[in-house]
């Protein structure tokens, strides 16, 4: 079976669409169904369950998906390879990211990158912990910004532990004058982002007993401290997230503080990939500069 054949497949369980896989294939809708249907009588198994509205796996395409996806990962990994024997520059690179390593990061470490490899392509995967965990297990990303540890078994490389901080309107001082107590969050609500309540911030809130019903959740950081510097409720947000947003609002710690612990995580198969070691390399650099700045100030 073709490896086009299995990108077509991948791209659908993952669009829901034959529309959206042939515009990002480059190729017809007509010649993305044919793929599908010969895929499935080759294999003698229904991969998709077709509805009126959507697209989705069946049983056998869930179960066939993650070997189809570690296929293209190493076929990728194969003509990588193969270009670095040849002397040449050239390859691409899939990186995963939280949003806030997105803004506060990536910026500085790929352009250091791109200093030394110009012509590799980079693909950002902006995603949740859990989505970029799940994306280097599975071969869609060769190095991921993650929660640390990881629960798959992966290569994972401390790198900071990030402090929780809590985002006041300007004008309020807490009882202490400096750091945020259970007293001062007695009848507020907060505004997150819904992807952070499932990492470490989930155990800040928990342990402070702030109920659920206490939360609403917002798009993006910058949309928080907006929130907050209208006085729609109080933020939750790490360190990093907060390096390059700007609003009239207050951050204070926590009186028992709280860190949510980032990682770099890579995929098996890539590991040994020039390129990937070579910015696994950068990264590692650049985090350790970072901290020492941090501690230095």
């Amino acid at each position: 079976m073709k490896i086009f054949t299995y990108q077509i497949f991948a791209s659908v369980a993952e669009t829901g669409s034959f529309k959206k896989t042939a515009a990002a294939l480059n190729v017809t809708p007509s010649a993305v169904s044919h793929a599908i249907d010969n895929m499935e009588k080759e294999l003698g198994l229904p991969l998709l369950i077709r509805n009126r509205s959507e697209m989705v796996l069946s049983q056998a395409g869930s179960e066939l998906l993650p070997m189809v996806e570690r296929l293209l990962n190493e076929d990728r990994q194969i003509h990588t390879r193969s270009a670095k024997i040849a002397g040449l520059a050239g390859g691409t690179l899939r990186i995963g990211a939280i949003s806030s390593v997105c803004i506060a990061w990536l910026p500085t470490i790929i352009r250091h990158f791109k200093k030394q490899y110009p012509s590799v392509a980079i693909t950002i995967v902006q995603g949740s912990f859990k989505e970029i965990e799940q994306g280097v297990a599975l071969g869609r990303i060769d190095l991921g910004f993650s929660a640390y540890p990881a629960h798959h078994r992966l290569d994972a490389a401390f790198l900071i532990d990030d402090e929780i901080k809590c985002l006041t309107p300007k004008d309020f001082v807490p009882k202490n004058g400096h750091a945020i107590s259970q007293a001062d969050l007695r009848g507020q609500h907060f505004i997150l982002q819904r992807a952070d309540y499932d990492s470490d911030t989930k155990v800040a809130l928990d342990e402070l007993d702030v109920k659920p019903q206490a939360i609403n959740y917002s798009i993006d950081d910058q949309s928080i401290l907006a929130m907050v510097e209208a006085e729609l409720g109080w933020g939750i947000l790490p360190d990093l997230a907060l390096t390059r947003l700007s609003g009239e609002v207050s951050a204070y710690p926590f009186e028992q503080p709280y860190f949510r612990h980032l990682g770099l995580l890579t995929n098996p198969s890539a590991a040994s990939d020039p390129l990937v070691q070579a910015m696994k390399k950068e990264i590692l650099s650049f985090t350790k500069d970072f901290q020492n700045k941090k501690a230095s100030k």
